[in-house]
């Protein structure tokens, strides 16, 4: 059995079988992480961080390895956050696999996984303390479908800035709404830190790497890849005009192919959100797709 053991009084425990491909620290309370950083002297511009829920799939490993390819001391967080879940039954449904993770951070070369306790991470409650105001952005898409949703990405994403002392922060596009919300977050706090956003990684017949994939089944897998179809539908048939029939269309497409409701399939202008429903030609655009296959609410995004 391997022992992975922190700089201070923390320690995980590792599941046999998992032999590291390079050696990993493992904190669990901020003592530990930051004690670790102090006596190996990481300074905020020579660290990467990549917070994530677990639950890693390659897209998550993508950003691993774009933060190594800086030459950054590599940081990952796996903190499911109650705060961000507007459905209970969600969260309690979110997926756990912490054993594999380890082995898929180990084997890309992360230096350094956080893993905190809810306790750690909210040790006087997950009562919010800060309202942050995020505007226009908090109105649409998924801040209208999950009231409360990013009050409690930024409720958690800034605790972990101030605790994981990174001059570079990564994110995947796939939370493209999400992305801008940080953008804006990092702008309003004082933390200097950089957001870096990579591309969407997808799978072979197009769905986008997500945790919520490993909760479909067989059957749902398959018609999951509807979502990608439908978005470049939209891409091939897009004309200066109106953009909601062409909208409307897609999203009768994922109905016909097993999608059991449909929160939005719309076009929006790629820098702003704002909905797009009569097309100049010119503006930028970005198709936001958010769905659900029975309980698995599944989202994706292309920017035209």
């Amino acid at each position: 059995m391997q022992k992975y053991t922190n700089t201070a009084e923390s320690q995980y425990i590792a599941p046999k079988g998992l032999e590291p491909i390079s050696i990993m620290i493992v904190c669990t309370t901020v003592a530990a992480l930051q004690q670790h950083l102090q006596q190996q002297q990481i300074t905020r511009s020579k660290t990467g961080f990549v917070p994530t829920m677990g639950a890693l799939h390659q897209g998550h490993l993508a950003l691993i390895e774009q933060s190594l390819s800086l030459e950054l001391f590599t940081i990952c967080s796996i903190f499911v956050n109650p705060t961000q879940f507007n459905n209970p039954d969600d969260f309690a449904k979110y997926p756990i696999t912490i054993a594999n993770d380890i082995r898929l951070l180990e084997s890309v070369g992360c230096h350094l996984l956080f893993l905190p306790s809810v306790q750690e991470m909210y040790p006087q409650g997950t009562q919010a303390t800060r309202h942050y105001e995020l505007g226009f952005l908090e109105t649409v898409f998924e801040g209208s479908h999950r009231p409360g949703h990013f009050q409690g990405v930024c409720q958690v994403v800034h605790r972990l800035l101030n605790i994981v002392p990174c001059g570079k922060m990564l994110l995947g596009q796939k939370d493209y709404q999400q992305c801008m919300v940080l953008t804006q977050l990092v702008k309003t706090i004082p933390i200097a830190t950089e957001i870096i956003i990579a591309p969407t990684v997808r799978e072979a017949d197009g769905l986008a790497m997500s945790s919520r994939n490993m909760r479909l089944n067989p059957e749902q897998r398959q018609q999951a890849t509807a979502i990608y179809k439908a978005m470049q539908f939209i891409k091939s048939k897009l004309q200066p005009g109106d953009t909601t029939t062409l909208a409307s269309n897609a999203a009768q497409q994922l109905l016909d192919a097993g999608f059991t409701s449909i929160d939005y399939v719309s076009l929006a202008h790629a820098h702003t959100l704002e909905p797009i429903t009569d097309w100049d030609g010119s503006t930028p655009l970005v198709v936001l797709v958010a769905a659900f296959l029975g309980e698995v609410r599944l989202i994706d995004n292309y920017v035209i």
